[in-house]
């Protein structure tokens, strides 16, 4: 692996402590870019940063909740103070909890857009004002939204979700004509069904609301009838879309949504 690829980049990501958050900081750092581990579970970020330090890298960990501005204002200002800049923002950090379509709840509703959408547009907007305030000169800057499978369709038992992911893509589309004359770019990568904790626990929630009848059910039925590739994804599946995303490799690109999902989304 080239551990020069992100040298001289400086990179905040959000929701970092676990899943695929973890993966992508510890690949960054391992192909060379100083990493801010950010997330509400500063455990978790803790415990990231001291396995990226123990294979020769360097990272901060930050506490970040990513619906409040000011929180996102002072990792931003963390990541700028410790490394001297901000190149790359990550807008990582996702929550989901399927309940079928007539049971959704305006607190279901609210939680999932507040972390999913809410969330990223905070975190470009002051990704964005730290880049512009270095000067375009010192750019290409990135920002890199992860969006999903369900940022380019629905299924009924997660439409919160699937609705905070369409608005993710809007973002990227959005955010990338507002920023091109600051020299930032705005992409994203879209993952589907990857085996972390985040959907053990939504295959667990899938059983408990009677879409499946056993754990792993979901995700070996949805690599049968849906995944082209016949498997679902880890972390490390995703990790090498991300680094590309945040490298020169990409400059020239922006207002993109790349899927890594097996073949399971074709548009």
């Amino acid at each position: 692996m080239d551990n020069t690829r992100l040298k001289g980049k400086n990179c905040l990501i959000t929701g970092a402590a676990r899943g695929m958050g973890a993966a992508v900081a510890e690949h960054y750092a391992a192909q060379g870019a100083k990493v801010c581990v950010a997330d509400i579970n500063i455990e978790g970020c803790e415990e990231v940063v001291a396995r990226i330090k123990a294979n020769g890298g360097e990272a901060i960990a930050v506490k970040l909740n990513v619906t409040d501005r000011a929180e996102v204002q002072a990792a931003v200002k963390a990541t700028a103070d410790a490394f001297g800049s901000l190149n790359v923002m990550v807008n990582n950090a996702g929550i989901n909890k399927p309940l079928m379509f007539l049971d959704i709840t305006e607190e279901n509703w609210h939680q999932i857009m507040d972390v999913n959408a809410l969330g990223c547009l905070l975190g470009m907007q002051e990704a964005a004002k730290q880049m512009i305030a270095q000067g375009k000169e010192n750019g290409p800057y990135k920002i890199l939204n992860v969006g999903s499978i369900l940022s380019r369709q629905a299924f009924d038992d997660v439409v919160p979700y699937s609705c905070s992911k369409h608005a993710v893509l809007a973002m990227i589309n959005g955010g990338a004509k507002a920023l091109v004359d600051h020299n930032i770019t705005v992409n994203g990568y879209g993952p589907g069904v990857v085996r972390t904790e985040l959907w053990e626990q939504l295959d667990k929630d899938l059983v408990s609301i009677g879409k499946f009848e056993k754990q792993g059910q979901s995700m070996d039925e949805l690599a049968a009838k849906m995944i082209l590739m016949k498997r679902y994804s880890y972390p490390e599946d995703v990790v090498g879309t991300a680094s590309f995303l945040a490298s020169a490799e990409s400059d020239y690109m922006t207002g993109q949504l790349l899927m890594i999902d097996g073949g399971m989304i074709m548009q």
